[in-house]
């Protein structure tokens, strides 16, 4: 096992050249982040639900009350012990020839087996009133971390200028409120991990389960690897539209049409504008300028090993189309400031050979 961890943390994948995990130990003069901080994030995971349960009845609820929308659920299916074995153990909606078989057994018409299989099925449904308060607690949250976010950042010089979040790194300090922020979006999503088997049951479940693994992932290495300056942006860019769905989800339920659509708007305009626009076409450009100066010393090493190679291109990074590939490094952590490793040696050369391809 502790050769699998050792393999797993190597430092010359995750870290930029002659940096050591050693030299990221918290001293008397800054802090860094370090892998054992994440571990605060499960008794406030479980904290979170508790806060949940709190919110959804003492709050939510009676929200939802007040506008009308009742706890009241579908017709109740009339109480059979055939129906409800063939329910339960073998299907929920039953062939014609299943229908006909039951239709003999039971001397009922097929279109009143048709009838109790569809109330059955909508008696699992959760209420309007369930619904509603489960999505008034995500937009809650959602509406509160964007606002946290907006006021961390732009006390921060990263967010004006994207080169701050590379200037000396690895070595950048870990502040309170980074670490705050950072702490209660891992803390968040496990709580959606835990509380998803518990939730309504909708038909994405496998996508959203990945979905809040993949974030888990990316914001616990992005920690581990003092990344965290990129990583607050991408969280704040991320949350912009949360809320405004939840929202309009919200006033669905309200039967607020109107507003709902407005608020569906909204969402769309600013998902659209963040996710497709800011997202692909803002980070990839602030990466390239990782990527180059990772070029140049990589291209200054080879002449110091090889002095017949030409001299490296001048002249400023041309973003072009494929500049969304440059998300990549930051994923899986190839871009470095200092001289990198192989297989960022490897991830450049495909990159500069693709980006000729799109030039010519």
């Amino acid at each position: 096992m502790a050769g699998i961890l050792a393999w797993f943390w190597n430092e010359r994948f995750w870290l930029p050249h002659n940096v050591t995990w050693a030299d990221l130990k918290n001293t008397e003069e800054a802090t860094f982040p370090q892998a054992e901080d994440l571990y605060l994030a499960f008794p406030l995971a479980f904290c979170m639900l508790m806060v949940r349960l709190i919110f959804e009845r003492f709050v939510a609820k009676p929200c939802a009350i007040a506008l009308n929308i009742q706890a009241n659920g579908p017709q109740i299916a009339q109480p059979n012990a055939i129906l409800e074995k063939v329910f339960t153990a073998i299907t929920k909606h039953p062939d014609e020839k299943r229908l006909e078989g039951l239709s003999k057994q039971l001397d009922w018409d097929v279109r009143s087996i048709q009838r109790w299989f569809r109330q059955r099925r909508n008696q699992e449904k959760p209420s309007t009133l369930k619904r509603f308060c489960e999505s008034m607690w995500k937009f809650s949250y959602g509406l509160y971390i964007f606002t946290y976010g907006i006021r961390f950042l732009k006390k921060t010089p990263w967010l004006w200028n994207t080169r701050h979040c590379w200037y000396n790194y690895p070595y950048q300090p870990l502040t309170p409120d980074l670490h705050y922020y950072y702490i209660l979006e891992l803390s968040f999503y496990w709580s959606l991990m835990f509380s998803q088997f518990t939730d309504i049951k909708r038909k994405d479940f496998g996508v959203m389960f990945l979905h809040h693994l993949v974030a888990i992932l990316l914001i616990t290495f992005s920690y581990v690897n003092n990344m965290a300056r990129v990583g607050t942006l991408i969280l704040c860019l991320h949350d912009s539209a949360d809320a405004l769905l939840e929202a309009a989800k919200m006033a669905n339920y309200a039967k607020f049409q109107k507003i709902c659509d407005l608020l569906f708007v909204m969402f769309a305009m600013v998902f659209i504008t963040t996710r497709l626009g800011i997202f692909p076409l803002w980070y990839p450009r602030m990466i390239e300028v990782i990527l180059s100066l990772a070029q140049m010393r990589r291209t200054r090493n080879l002449q110091e090993r090889t002095p017949t190679l030409r001299p490296p291109p001048t002249g400023p990074v041309v973003p072009t189309a494929i500049s969304s590939l440059a998300l990549v490094p930051w994923m899986i952590n190839y871009s470095k400031l200092r001289v990198p490793n192989k297989v960022n040696c490897s991830f450049l050369e495909v990159f500069n050979k693709l980006q000729m391809q799109f030039l010519s």
